[in-house]
């Protein structure tokens, strides 16, 4: 029998060769911190304008959010035009479409020299249920509105119900891990440099900032912070992100055809189509980061799969998590107010392979002096009246999280009451520690609080990691950082 990969299809099936650490002292004109979608495009862009550009990473290239979905590149995007529209009117959802279509064509535009399988279909966001079809008939004509080129159909090429579709044509499918390590490549082919397992430890308070990583430091006067959640407090994001965390699987068919087109049910839950190789790949299921689920999230992608499809085994799962604005709108543009040098994308909401490219041309002609259609829309320093509740919802949850979980009380007294493959919270002096253990028996025990803002965090049994509530930072079962905005492990307890 198959044994399910634990990590995703596109980095299981990567090409590429592993690239260097920073180590000693070094200097350039920009330094990229994250070697993603938005990273890699951004420090491309500038390589061809004549920059001198260094990109850091905290792992190998593409290993997060990049390699972690369902490549997708659509500019049509589950019901974000409708929403769009009711929040901030017709204007904002027309800019947000045109952002979004330059986003897909761009990277067409980039890929046309890499091998990254890449091809075009269209994409979808279709009733899975009756209750379902005023949904996506306000956002057909809500993106028509937006100016999208968008259909409306009572079918699509899927095997499950389907009670009336909006539909894009020419949106693209890939290889997203092929791809961005393809823009590696191109950024060194320009005279750029590309750093991996590279984590940034420092960034200096000014220009020339002093980038610190465990073995080296990078001098820049310009520095874009890419790396999906800011990594530094000092444009006060955290109030204006919410971090939501989904799933994927990917099945191979005994019998029938994958989804030949890139499809997103309108309803809760979600569920998203696409397809690669021959295999159905599926996600959904997604949940705020840091709740308190197992590895039923994956069940059900499995038995939902397994409901329509004629699946054979399961090959592969993995997940991922993305920020989202209070308003629904990505950002990219200078860190704070009056920022020259320092440059900050995020915020993608799960569409980051059209809309982090976007975001990087904001950021390279904002560097160059060039103006960018798109500055105002995706501006950081942005405020929306109407979007207020949204951003007190998020916040209210923040600190009930905060408070909450120092409250509640230890799951356990002793580590005697921990089976095995699972974790538990336990007394630790006047604080509280986390001891997991191992499918060997073996113990691990890490701080409870948070290295970024000092929230508990709470244990993931889909991913067994540790992760925050309040900002998605993520930990594994001996404390190491899988993703921030955390940038320093969790200390390590005595079991």
């Amino acid at each position: 029998m198959t044994t399910t990969a634990e990590q995703s299809l596109w980095l299981d099936t990567a090409r590429g060769t592993p690239r260097e650490p920073l180590s000693g002292r070094e200097r350039a004109g920009v330094v990229v911190i994250g070697g993603g979608i938005a990273g890699l495009t951004t420090a491309l862009l500038l390589a061809r304008r004549g920059e001198d550009v260094a990109v850091v990473e905290a792992g190998r290239v593409a290993e997060g959010a990049s390699g972690n979905n369902t490549a997708k590149v659509t500019a049509l995007q589950s019901t974000v035009y409708s929403t769009l529209e009711r929040e901030h009117g017709t204007s904002t959802a027309a800019g947000y479409a045109a952002a979004a279509r330059a986003g897909v064509e761009l990277l067409a535009t980039l890929a046309e020299p890499i091998d990254c399988g890449l091809r075009r279909a269209s994409a979808a966001t279709f009733a899975l249920t009756t209750s379902e079809r005023e949904t996506v008939r306000a956002e057909y004509q809500a993106a028509q509105r937006a100016g999208l080129p968008v259909e409306w159909s009572a079918t699509l090429d899927l095997p499950v119900p389907v009670h009336g579709a909006v539909r894009l044509p020419g949106q693209i499918e890939l290889h997203p891990v092929d791809y961005v390590r393809g823009l590696a490549d191109a950024v060194v082919a320009e005279g750029g440099r590309v750093y991996e397992n590279s984590r940034v430890r420092h960034v200096g308070a000014t220009s020339p900032y002093r980038v610190r990583t465990d073995h080296g430091v990078l001098s820049a006067g310009t520095v874009v912070v890419a790396t999906h959640y800011p990594l530094l407090d000092r444009g006060l994001f955290f109030p204006r992100l919410e971090v939501q965390r989904s799933y994927c699987i990917a099945a191979a068919l005994r019998s029938g055809s994958p989804p030949g087109e890139l499809a997103i049910s309108a309803g809760s839950p979600v569920w998203s189509f696409a397809a690669h190789g021959g295999k159905l790949i599926l996600g959904g299921q997604g949940h705020p980061a840091g709740d308190r689920i197992g590895f039923e999230r994956y069940t059900e992608l499995s038995e939902f799969a397994a409901r329509h499809f004629d699946i054979g085994e399961v090959t592969h799962r993995w997940s991922a998590q993305d920020p989202k604005s209070y308003d629904s709108v990505p950002v990219a543009g200078p860190y704070f107010p009056g920022a020259q040098r320092m440059w900050v994308a995020t915020g993608f909401g799960k569409w980051g392979l059209a809309m982090g490219t976007v975001a990087a041309t904001v950021i390279a002609d904002g560097i160059t002096g060039s103006l960018n259609p798109h500055r105002e829309l995706f501006s950081p320093q942005r405020f929306s009246p109407r979007s207020a509740p949204s951003l007190l919802r998020q916040n209210a949850k923040v600190a009930k999280d905060l408070v909450g979980d120092r409250l509640a009380p230890a799951e356990a007294k002793t580590t005697d009451d921990i089976a095995v493959d699972q974790a538990r919270v336990l007394p630790d002096g006047r604080g509280r520690k986390g001891v997991y253990r191992d499918r060997e028996g073996g113990l691990h025990a890490v701080s409870m609080r948070c290295t970024h803002l000092g929230c508990f965090v709470r244990f993931n049994a889909a991913e067994r990691s540790w992760d925050c509530p309040c900002h998605g930072s993520r930990f594994d079962v001996d404390g190491a950082v899988l993703e921030g905005p955390a940038t320093e492990p969790l200390p390590r307890r005595q079991p």
